[in-house]
Order: structure tokens, then C-alpha cells, then sequence
């Protein structure tokens, strides 16, 4: 296994989009936390969001959040003191938003992105080192 611990948090709309990233991680030999593992057709995703958020504060993991665009979850968790959630919708945002932004969550909208793309951003998210230097002030800026 892995090291590194990836929790997934997702709601009804990106529920089917995080079953397919989870698979993808578990051939990759990741620890996983899912706090979302059943599907609930008239959830609300805050709670389930911030439980996630709460978990990858807790945990020293990544997590990995899902919903229809990705932009709710992503307000939700950037509400947490800690977390750095980014919205990613190609595989060079995953990229800077880890290497620029040394962003500890990744935010995937199950409307719009394809399982492919998906897995591709995943990869390349936490395989990503944050790059420090100039970006580090701006980072600790955030805090």
C-alpha cells in the first residue's frame, strides 16, 4: 500500500464519478477513506463535504470532493481553516493547483468531467509536489 491516505467525500451528483476514481485508486495500492460510501439520491452536500474536509485535517491526507460542478464542495471546504480546496477541470490546473497552490484537496464536477480525464487529474494531483519558493509566501498568505 501506499503511504499516502486519500479521503473522497462526494454527494449524489458526483457519486458515480468518485466510485470510478475509488476503483482507479485502490489498483494504485492508496489507503482510502470514503465518507460518502452510500449513494443518497436528496442528500445536501456541505455536511458531507466538511466531514470529508474535517477527515483530511485529522488524517494528514488528500482528499478528493465530488459533486455536480465541483464549485459548492469546493466553497464548502475552503470554509475549513486548513484546507486548500481547488476546483480542477483539466489536467494542468490538477498540476498548478498542487505545485502553486499546495492545494490538499481536489474538487471534480461529476456534470462535466469524463471518467478518463478524471483519472488522468487524479494522477497527476497527487503525484504533483508543491513547488515552494515564490509561492510559499503567497500560501502562507492564505492562512
Amino acid at each position: 500500500m501506499r503511504e499516502m491516505k486519500i479521503v473522497l467525500a462526494s454527494d449524489h451528483a458526483g457519486f458515480a464519478l468518485k466510485e470510478v476514481v475509488k476503483a482507479h485508486l485502490h489498483t494504485q495500492g492508496y489507503t482510502i477513506v470514503d465518507v460518502s460510501s452510500e449513494f443518497v439520491e436528496d442528500d445536501d452536500y456541505p455536511p458531507v463535504i466538511r466531514k470529508g474536509c474535517e477527515k483530511v485535517l485529522k488524517e494528514d491526507a488528500i482528499g478528493i470532493i465530488f459533486g455536480g460542478s465541483g464549485n459548492g464542495e469546493a466553497i464548502v471546504a475552503n470554509k475549513i481553516k486548513g484546507i486548500r480546496a481547488a476546483v480542477c477541470w483539466n489536467e494542468e490546473i490538477a498540476r498548478l493547483a498542487r505545485a502553486h497552490n499546495d492545494a490538499n484537496v481536489m474538487s471534480l464536477g461529476g456534470r462535466f468531467i469524463d471518467e478518463e480525464l478524471a483519472k488522468k487529474m487524479v494522477n497527476i494531483f497527487l503525484s504533483t509536489e508543491f513547488e515552494g519558493g515564490r509561492h510559499k509566501k503567497r500560501v502562507d498568505a492564505i492562512e
